[in-house]
């Protein structure tokens, strides 16, 4: 029995939410009435959640301004860093000291600090392909070099190319690796074994590690999430591990995360780097809502991850029982189902438009993820259960007259 509601739909088009604001674009540009559809419609796009906020976290909040709270500038207290050590140490067995945490405005700004502080113009820094689409911009308009690692498909889950992996951090002018665990868009969590082959490659080549690990926390059943430093100590000395309750809790929008680094040189680096762009103050209520998130609302967490996963069977079943050519990735992390649309025949621009047209379905689109993700769509499914029916009732309908 669930204590919290996950079956409301949030219509936020007059919250000025990106991903609302992006869907009438597109139904704007693809000339699609959204109230000539049945059912309830939401986008499936952007990684955020159309449904009530976590009560604990609202309550926090209140109970915050109702006091009296300040709203002003603000470094982290010793509850707050209490709050994030203590979630690592009983949610992921991670020993964190509290000063190895560093407040940032997000993972992106982080990744791309790190990017600009510990790696030259020119210089290589490795993703895993496809990729979470905010890493190409931030390692090219650094100056730095994409160097793409595709992942390997095996039986509808993805892999790391290990022996790619290894000639490119062969390279001297390879500096980086830029590292998504769990993995987006693929939805892998990664494996001890697979993470400890990285952790060799990264030390014998003497590679930085970045390591988004913003959806840690969206985890499936059978599943675990091992923070990479965990893996290899030789790993703390060249390891950036970025974290953030903005996915798993929804509250991206209160612009804070952590970057945790173990090492001093790296982490005193890292703390000039970003109190010179003027990143060292987080917002106070988002540092209340983190707070509350890591000690009032793991239940919550726990009943969203229950909802992904009856998306997800959702999801499958759909397509193994109306378009079984169709591949759904395995959803082992994250909430964002990764469903690979090219046995149907449709190029990437008939796609988009049969998506956000004719079925009034709005996605990210693989080719954002680069050229590996082309025929591919990102759902996210961290929505009602009646939303995704009746988007994915909507994409039977356009697919069934598009393939007649």
């Amino acid at each position: 029995m669930t204590r919290y509601d996950f079956e409301t739909l949030v219509d936020r088009t007059a919250m000025g939410s990106s991903k609302w604001a992006a869907m009438h674009r597109a139904a704007a540009a693809h000339g699609t009435d959204l109230t000539a559809h049945d059912g309830p419609i939401a986008p499936f796009s952007i990684a955020d959640l159309d449904l009530p906020n976590a009560p604990e976290i609202v309550e926090a909040l209140q109970e915050a301004l109702a006091g009296g709270l300040v709203l002003g500038y603000t470094v982290p207290t010793e509850a707050y860093l209490d709050a994030v050590t203590g979630w690592f140490a009983r949610r992921h067995d991670w020993h964190v000291e509290p000063e190895w945490v560093r407040v940032t405005p997000g993972v992106i700004p982080a990744f791309t600090l790190a990017i600009r502080e510990f790696t030259a113009p020119g210089d290589g820094v490795i993703v895993n392909t496809p990729a979470y689409y905010p890493m190409f911009p931030s390692i090219g308009s650094s100056g730095r070099r994409v160097v793409r690692n595709p992942l390997v498909e095996r039986e509808g889950r993805f892999r790391i190319d290990l022996d790619l992996l290894e000639e490119q951090a062969r390279d001297p002018r390879t500096t980086a690796l830029l590292f998504a665990s769990p993995h987006n868009p693929t939805g892998r969590v990664w494996e001890r074994e697979e993470l400890e082959a990285v952790a060799r490659i990264v030390v014998e080549h003497d590679l930085l590690l970045i390591s988004d690990e913003i959806h840690h926390d969206l985890v499936q059943p059978g599943h675990r999430h091992t923070v990479v430093t965990e893996v290899d100590p030789a790993l703390a000395e060249r390891t950036l591990v970025l974290t953030s309750t903005s996915k798993s809790f929804n509250i991206a929008g209160l612009g804070i995360a952590n970057a945790i680094i173990p090492d001093p040189g790296l982490r005193d680096r890292f703390t000039r780097a970003r109190d010179d762009l003027g990143f060292d103050n987080p917002t106070v209520l988002g540092a209340v809502a983190v707070q509350a998130a890591y000690t009032r609302a793991e239940g919550w967490l726990d009943e969203l991850n229950a909802l992904v996963g009856r998306n997800q069977a959702l999801l499958t079943a759909f397509f193994a029982e109306h378009f079984p050519s169709a591949r759904v990735a395995q959803l082992e992390g994250t909430f964002l189902s990764w469903v690979d649309l090219r046995p149907l025949g449709l190029d990437a621009e008939r796609l988009a438009r049969l998506t956000a047209g004719e079925a009034a379905l709005f996605l990210d689109e693989g080719t954002v993820f680069g050229p590996e993700g082309e025929g591919f769509e990102r759902f996210n499914i961290a929505t009602p259960t009646a939303v995704l029916e009746a988007g994915l009732e909507r994409l039977r309908r356009a697919l069934d007259a598009a393939l007649a």
